[in-house]
C-alpha cells in the first residue's frame, strides 16, 4: 500500500517557495511510493495543531493548480516562527508529531525553508533515527538571504535580486531628472550577509553608474569613511545612490541603526532604520538634499519581477527531494552546484542536513572591493544568471492572478 507525503513551509516568504512546493507535489504525483500529499498549514505548528490541506486532491481536480501555484508568491501553506526544543528538553512535542505522522500513514516529510527550518527538520530526522522510524525527512532550501551553506545559492534569492536590481535602476531614472546635488540611500534586507545588497550593483549599465556605493555586513562600517565616500562621489556626480544592507555594523559589531535592535525567538536581531540613520548623518554633516528608502518586505516576494531561472530551479529541487526520499534517503537537503557561469549550468546534489543547519554563508571578502564600499565583477558574474528569464503571469482587471489564500486568514473564526 502506498504511503502519504507531508510538506510544510516556514520562515520568511519568497517569490519562489511555492514553486518548490509545486515541485514536491509533482514529484509525489509521479512517484510509485506516495499517494496523497498533505500540506501542514503554518509550518510545524500545523502538524501540532492538526491543520492540513490535501494538496494532491487539488492538483488532480484542477489542471492549472500546480502552474498557478508555481507563479504565486509568498507561502501558500503559511509560515510559523517556532523554535523547536531538543528532544531532551521536551520529548512530548516529538511524541505528538510522530503520532500524527504515523496515524496519517506519512512516509516522508518535507520542510521548505531557510536556516531555522533546516534546524527543525534536522532534529526530526535525528529523532526518527533514534526511534527506528522509517519516515523520511528532508529539507528543501529557500531564503532570499542566500546564506545556506553547501549550496551555490538558494531559491528565492534570484527573484529578490532581480527585484532589487530593477528597483535600483528605476531609482536611478528618478534621481537623474534633477539638476541639483542629491543623495539617495536605499536600505536592503540582509541581517548578517550582503548577498541582497550586492545585487543592487546589477543596475549599472552603459548610461547608469548608480549605485556608486554598496555597503555589506561582511566589512566593518565606519561613519567617517562613509562621509568621505559620499563627499567624493558628490564631486563626480550630482546624483549619488547608496545601497546598504540593513545589518551593517561598526568595528565593534554594533549595528548602525536608528533604534535599538530587538531579538526574535531565534535570537536574530530585528533591524530597522539604518537608511534613516545614514540619511540623518548625511543631512547633518554634509547638508545636501538626502532621502532614504527602505525596500522592506517588497523585495521578498514581488511576483511581478520573478526570475524564471529561480522558479525552474525551485521546482526541480522540490521534485528531486521526493525522488531521493522514494529511494530511501533521509536527513538531507537537495542543493545546487554550479558548473559554469557562461553558459550557466548546474547540477543538483544531496547534502547532509547536519552539515547545513545552524551555519551561515556570507559574501566572500574577495568579492568586495578593498575599500569595502562596492562589490567586484566576480560578485556580479555570480548573480547575473540567477535573475534571468521572465515569468508569464496571468492577469485580470490589470492585476496578476494568484492562488487564493483565504485558508490562512482565521480572523473572526
Amino acid at each position: 500500500m502506498k504511503r502519504h507525503l507531508m510538506v510544510a513551509q516556514s520562515g520568511g516568504p519568497t517569490a519562489a517557495i511555492n514553486a518548490s512546493l509545486a515541485g514536491v507535489i509533482r514529484g509525489a504525483l509521479d512517484s510509485e511510493a506516495y499517494d496523497k500529499v498533505y500540506g501542514a498549514v503554518h509550518g510545524i505548528s500545523g502538524v501540532l495543531d492538526g491543520n492540513f490541506l490535501e494538496l494532491s486532491e487539488k492538483a488532480r481536480e484542477d489542471g492549472s493548480f500546480l502552474d498557478r501555484l508555481t507563479r504565486t508568491p509568498a507561502m501558500y501553506l503559511g509560515s510559523c516562527r517556532v523554535k523547536m526544543p531538543t528532544v531532551e528538553e521536551d520529548p512530548s512535542i516529538y511524541d505528538r508529531i510522530f503520532q500524527t505522522l504515523e496515524e496519517m500513514n506519512i512516509g516522508a516529510f518535507f520542510y521548505i525553508g531557510g536556516n531555522d527550518s533546516m534546524d527543525t527538520v534536522t532534529k526530526l530526522a535525528a529523532v526518527a533515527k533514534k526511534r527506528g522510524s522509517d519516515i523520511r525527512f528532508a529539507g528543501v532550501p529557500k531564503t532570499i538571504d542566500n546564506d545556506l551553506v553547501l549550496t551555490d545559492h538558494t531559491p528565492g534569492y534570484g527573484s529578490a535580486a532581480k527585484y532589487i536590481a530593477t528597483s535600483m535602476l528605476e531609482i536611478a531614472h528618478d534621481t537623474y531628472i534633477y539638476d541639483l546635488p542629491c543623495v539617495t540611500i536605499v536600505e536592503i534586507m540582509g541581517r548578517d550577509s550582503g548577498w541582497l545588497a550586492a545585487a543592487a550593483a546589477l543596475a549599472r549599465n552603459e548610461y547608469n553608474i548608480t549605485p556608486q556605493l554598496v555597503y555589506l555586513p561582511e566589512v566593518p562600517f565606519h561613519r567617517t569613511t562613509f562621509l568621505e565616500d559620499v563627499r567624493r562621489e558628490l564631486k563626480r556626480s550630482k546624483n549619488v545612490v547608496v545601497a546598504v544592507s540593513e545589518g551593517i555594523r561598526d568595528e565593534n559589531g554594533v549595528y548602525i541603526s536608528a533604534k535599538e535592535a530587538v531579538a526574535d525567538k531565534f535570537g536574530h536581531k530585528q533591524l530597522s532604520g539604518v537608511g534613516k540613520a545614514l540619511e540623518n548623518l548625511v543631512k547633518k554633516e554634509i547638508g545636501t538634499k538626502v532621502r532614504s528608502i527602505e525596500l522592506s518586505i517588497l523585495q521578498r516576494c514581488a511576483g511581478h519581477a520573478t526570475s524564471a531561472q529561480d522558479l525552474e530551479e525551485s521546482v526541480r529541487l522540490g521534485s528531486y527531494a521526493v525522488e531521493k526520499a522514494e529511494e530511501g534517503e533521509t536527513g538531507f537537503m537537495p542543493s545546487v552546484h554550479r558548473l559554469s557561469d557562461e553558459p550557466y549550468s548546474y547540477e543538483i546534489r544531496m547534502e547532509d542536513l547536519q552539515n547545513i543547519a545552524n551555519k551561515a554563508k556570507g559574501v566572500p571578502r574577495e568579492w568586495i572591493n578593498e575599500a569595502g564600499n562596492d562589490v567586484t565583477e566576480e560578485m556580479l558574474r555570480y548573480i547575473r544568471p540567477l535573475i534571468r528569464g521572465e515569468v508569464e503571469n496571468e492577469w485580470k482587471n490589470g492585476l496578476p492572478v494568484y492562488l487564493p489564500v483565504a485558508h490562512l486568514n482565521h480572523v473572526g473564526e
